[in-house]
Order: C-alpha cells, then structure tokens, then sequence
C-alpha cells in the first residue's frame, strides 16, 4: 500500500532502538526523510546507518536526550518544517508511589507529558499552514490499565492523552492529525530486561518467562517493533486524515474491553 509519503520530513523522537526504531523503519520503508534521535550516539549512528542501506533515505542523527531544550533545539533545527512528529521517550522507572518525591514527580511529568507538549508547540502552526500534519503519542497500555508502580509514567502519559484530545480537534479541519498509540507487551530491550530479571529471580530461563507472559496475551506472543512502526506509519499516512484524537491499542488483545 502506497501511504502517500514519499519525501515528507518525519522527527522521530527515541528512535534508536525499541519501538521508536519500529516507526522510523516503517516511514523510512515509506519514503520519508528522518531526524533519528537517541541518547546513545554510537547506538543511533549504526541504526541510522542500517536504514539509510535498506532504504536509502536521508537521516540525520542527533544524539541527545529530547526532554531537554538543547536536545529540542537540535531536533527542531534539524528538521524546522517537519511533517511529522512521532513523539517517544523514555519513563520513569517502576517506584512505589510513596517514594516519590516532589522532584521525581515534575521529571516524570515533564518526560512523558511536557516534552511531547513542547515538541508540538514547535511544529503544529506550520503544520496547519502548510495543511499537512500527523502528529503521534506513543503512550502506554497503562493510560488504560494501570500497572503497579508505573503510576507516575501512567498519569503523565495520561494527561498527555485528556491535554491534546481537544487540540486534535482544533487543527483537524487543515488536515493535522493528532493520535496516541498505546502499546501492550512488545519485544523490545525494556521488555527483554523485564523478564531475564524475572527468570532468574523464578530461578527458570529467559524464553520460558518470555512464555508465561506471553500466556496472558490472546494472541499469544509478544508484538515486535516492526508490526507497531506499520501501525504508525498508517496514522502518518495521507490516507488517515480522518482519524483524529484516537487512542489506538496495540496489544495482541491483553486489554479486555468491549469499548
């Protein structure tokens, strides 16, 4: 299917590996040309380098860490016209809410919920004046389903869903897209680090836990990155101009709801 996006300028926010690297694999393999970012510069520099073999796109990498100014600045100044933004970054490690104190709170907030505000500050009037824009979240299941000891990731990246339901709906009508994907239980770094704590703590092998949790999953294993960045793309796409201010899941049926 051709996603109507050959030569669009995309910034792909924590991108070097993980999910991010999903979606910029994805737009790549669509046409865009991308600004790559992740902390690790030697991480970014050989996935940007595998992308642009396969797909001869251009990318540029901007190794820094997107929750800062500076780091915003190199993006924006990168790419001052993009048109998209997938917004992504890391959260707060798993806390008992009692732990938290007032500076842990407002570096969570600002990770999951400031930093993306930002970014689309920067970019959506040119978007709307240019009347092409797709705008995407990656959030978490936990906006839906809260997991214990995340609570903090999960408000966050809750009022990152409630703030820009009504700012979707304001740029729609010159054909910017605002959406929130919400990701279950994928096979990524984070998740792989997950288990193998687990399995040793139950004193049994990394695939056999990869297994029990793939147990609660009616699809009964874990996404990849590649079916998530498949799923971006098509949200970026010029043929999604009608979907606006969704929450889409995606998470092989682990959220069990009829609505």
């Amino acid at each position: 299917m051709d996603l109507g996006l050959k030569g669009r300028k995309a910034i792909v926010c924590a991108s070097s590996r993980g999910l991010g690297r999903g979606c910029a694999t994805a737009l790549a393999e669509a046409g865009c040309e991308l600004v790559m970012n992740g902390r690790d510069a030697d991480i970014l520099k050989a996935t940007a380098d595998d992308l642009r073999k396969r797909f001869g796109m251009k990318i540029i990498e901007i190794a820094a860490d997107v929750s800062t100014r500076d780091g915003q600045k190199a993006l924006l100044d990168a790419c001052p016209a993009p048109d998209i933004l997938v917004n992504n970054n890391g959260g707060p490690k798993p806390r008992p809410f009692r732990d938290l104190d007032r500076q842990a709170i407002l570096d969570g907030v600002t990770q999951n919920m400031v930093t993306p505000l930002e970014l689309i500050q920067a970019v959506i009037e040119g978007m709307a004046e240019r009347r092409f824009g797709r705008i995407v979240n990656i959030t978490s299941l936990s906006v839906y389903q809260p997991i214990a000891g995340l609570d903090l990731s999960s408000g966050a990246r809750a009022g990152l869903t409630a703030f820009l339901a009504g700012v979707a709906r304001t740029v729609a009508g010159r054909n910017v897209t605002i959406n929130n994907i919400l990701p279950g239980k994928f096979d990524t770094d984070r998740i792989r680090a997950t288990t193998r704590f687990a399995a040793e703590k139950a004193g049994i092998s990394e695939e056999e836990q990869i297994a029990k949790v793939a147990e609660d999953i009616p699809a009964g294993r874990l996404g990849t990155p590649e079916e998530f960045g498949k799923a971006c793309a098509f949200l970026c796409s010029a043929s999604a101009g009608y979907i606006t201010g969704q929450n889409l899941v995606l998470d092989g049926g682990l959220y069990n709801s009829a609505f």
